[in-house]
């Protein structure tokens, strides 16, 4: 069976991590999750998440490293992570999302992540702190 891959984008600002709450399907809606989707056939992982962070939030966004790892969704559907540099535009929950926050390394636990994004988001989390240590 071949392995889908799935595209998260860690947006960071300022030392903050952008969080989404999903809308949309409802056994996810309410939880929060990194926004972006499906790597598209004839796409690099790194185009589709510049796509999805488009078309989800409006941003032109820059992927600038993978996190190490990737995470089952479901059977033949694996998530993988990137750090991501905003270029232009201001995040809105355009597309399967109804709320943004933008939380620090201390804030990261303040919200109900889907359980798939979790390992990201500790990572993401523990090297902004170490950042903001520095």
């Amino acid at each position: 069976m071949t392995t889908r891959v799935v595209v998260g984008g860690a947006v960071l600002r300022e030392g903050r991590l952008l969080a989404a709450r999903r809308s949309a399907p409802a056994e996810l809606a309410g939880r929060w999750e990194l926004p972006g989707g499906k790597v598209e056939p004839g796409e690099t992982p790194p185009q589709a998440l510049v796509r999805e962070l488009r078309e989800e939030l409006g941003v032109t966004a820059e992927p600038v490293e993978r996190i190490p790892g990737a995470w089952p969704l479901r059977p033949g559907l694996e998530l993988h992570v990137w750090t991501v540099r905003l270029t232009a535009g201001e995040p809105e929950p355009l597309q399967d999302h109804d709320a943004l926050r933008w939380l620090t390394p201390d804030e990261a636990d303040d919200v109900d992540w889907l359980d798939q994004d979790r390992p990201a988001v500790a990572e993401v989390a523990g090297r902004l702190a170490a950042a903001r240590g520095r």
